[in-house]
Order: C-alpha cells, then sequence, then structure tokens
C-alpha cells in the first residue's frame, strides 16, 4: 500500500487517517473552534421561535439553514428571515430548490437509487436552481445550501466569474457529504465554502478530512432518522478539538421528516425547532462541563459590525 499512500500525499492528501485523532489548529476568522446551526428552521416563524428560544436558554445560534427550499417560500417569507437574520446577526441558509425526490423520477425512491440524493434532475432543473440562488439574492439572502455536484461548479464559477456575489455563501448538503479526504478536498475545489460530513464518521476520519480542507466543516452531532439518527453527545469536545473550524448542528432523532414544509404541519415543525435549540442547551453545557478551554465564536450579537 505504499505507493498509494504516497500517491495521495504527493496531491496533499493524508495518506491514512490518523491512528490518534489530531487537534485541528484551524479557526474561523474570529478565533473560534466552534459555532452552533440550528437546521430545518422552515420560515419566518420558526426562526422566530429559535431565536425566542436561544434567548430563553441563552444559547448563541449563529446559522440557521431551512431544507424544503427556496421555492417554496413566498418572496415576503424570504425578505421576512433575511430581516430577522440581520437583526440578530445570524446566518441565514436557505436550500436550493428542485431535487430529485420532489420530481416526477422514481429511480430516487429505489433501493440502488437512493445514491441520487437530492441531486438535480436535467439541464431544465438546473437552470430553476439558479433561478432560487439569484431570487434569494435579490430578497436578502446570502447563504445557500446546495446538494448537486453539477450546480455546486456552476455556481462556483458563476462566484468567480463576477455573475454571483463574491461573498455567497455555499453551504453543501448532508445529502451529499463526502466521507473522504478526496471528496471533501473536490467539493472545496469547486466552491464550497463550508461542507457537511457524514454524521458516523469516526474521529480519526474526521481528522483526515479536516486535514485535506480549509473550509469549516458542518457535523451533525444528533443525526436525524433518515440520516442515521446518531446521538454523539460525549464525543462532542473531541470533534470540536479535531474538526475546527465546525459547526455544531442539532437535528432530532425520533422526529418526522417534514419537508416540504408549510402552514399544514407548522405546530409540528415550531415545536421541533423548540426541541433543536434545547438539544443546542445539551451540547453547550456538555462543552462547558468536559472541555471549558474550547473556544465558541462570539455571540452573533457581538458579530453584528463584521
Amino acid at each position: 500500500m505504499k505507493d498509494s499512500r504516497s500517491s495521495l500525499e504527493r496531491q496533499g492528501l493524508p495518506g491514512a487517517d490518523p491512528p490518534e485523532a489530531l487537534a485541528s489548529s484551524k479557526r474561523f476568522p474570529d478565533g473560534g473552534q466552534y459555532r452552533i446551526e440550528i437546521p430545518s428552521t422552515e420560515g419566518p416563524r420558526a426562526l422566530a421561535v429559535v431565536l425566542e428560544e436561544a434567548a430563553k436558554r441563552c444559547v448563541p445560534v449563529h446559522r440557521v439553514s431551512q431544507g424544503s427550499g427556496i421555492m417554496l417560500l413566498t418572496d415576503e417569507e424570504i425578505t421576512e428571515m433575511a430581516a430577522l437574520g440581520r437583526r440578530a446577526g445570524i446566518e441565514v441558509n436557505l436550500f436550493i430548490g428542485p431535487r430529485a425526490t420532489f420530481d416526477i423520477g422514481a429511480q430516487a425512491y429505489s433501493a440502488a437509487g437512493k445514491t441520487l440524493g437530492l441531486s438535480l434532475r436535467g439541464a431544465d432543473q438546473l437552470v430553476y436552481a439558479l433561478e432560487d440562488v439569484k431570487r434569494a439574492l435579490r430578497l436578502g439572502i446570502s447563504s445557500v445550501l446546495v446538494s448537486d455536484l453539477g450546480l455546486l461548479a456552476v455556481i462556483g464559477r458563476m462566484k468567480k466569474s463576477g455573475e454571483l456575489p463574491a461573498g455567497l455563501i455555499i453551504k453543501t448538503s448532508v445529502m451529499m457529504a463526502p466521507a473522504n479526504p478526496a471528496s471533501a478536498r473536490l467539493l472545496e475545489d469547486l466552491g464550497a465554502t463550508t461542507i457537511n460530513v457524514p454524521s458516523d464518521l469516526t474521529l480519526s476520519q474526521v481528522a483526515a478530512i479536516r486535514a485535506s480542507i480549509d473550509a469549516p466543516i458542518d457535523f451533525y452531532i444528533e443525526a436525524p432518522d433518515n440520516i442515521g439518527g446518531f446521538i454523539r453527545y460525549y464525543e462532542l469536545p473531541d470533534l470540536v478539538r479535531v474538526a475546527a473550524p465546525v459547526y455544531v448542528k442539532l437535528g432530532l432523532r425520533n422526529s418526522p421528516d417534514i419537508y416540504p414544509s408549510g402552514t399544514h404541519i407548522e405546530n409540528t415543525v415550531l415545536a421541533l425547532s423548540r426541541e433543536r435549540v434545547r438539544r443546542a442547551q445539551i451540547a453547550r453545557e456538555m462543552l462547558a462541563r468536559y472541555a471549558p478551554e474550547l473556544v465558541m465564536s462570539p455571540a452573533p450579537a457581538s458579530r453584528m459590525s463584521e
């Protein structure tokens, strides 16, 4: 295996998962090792609930992300989410619209076809996705969630050419999560600025990915059932040490899949949003108890002038 390991190392990739998960020296620009992300924040009412619960529990929230898609939000809802995010000083990340599982194709639902994930089908869906991005930008959003490799490449090139803002944040979905250093490097090379890795990786595997990229890692410390349902709170201190800079994501096991969301299930969505913030409180207490030396990015209110 020596030659294969050497080939990887010549490309700047780890030749093996480290036997001991090495601590990362990389940080967010503000010096923080970790930030808190609340996913599945489906609209302005859910965002308002997250902010209210976070204030009540004294839990800093640095980013919220939405999963149903930009196309399933009204202009007014997007504008309101952008305004709420600006006032609170937090990043509001919205998922780009079409996906294989919303489309008429059946392969995404077959046992072998699940590798399609949330890919886009055909050139028209690429156009629809770009329209989603442009609409979100017009309405005040500067962070989008991508689940298709080709779309990531297209948006990355559009940023470089000036067709899209250079500051646009491109977050990759857990549904296209890279499980090895070369795949993670590929996403970063294509333009990803924050990368969701699988929630079932060992700490050594995460360390190998961290060694290969500079972009923040997004990690579900509690994963929804449909991506495994893992609950890894006791590993959180070591995860932050190894993966920094890392967004700690709080999913919910034993909860319904709410995509696509809407007013028909709004009470459920709001209840889940409150519980995700409660889970964030548990994560923060775990870090304070076992690793008080780890540095969280400054609370969002103090970052509003950045």
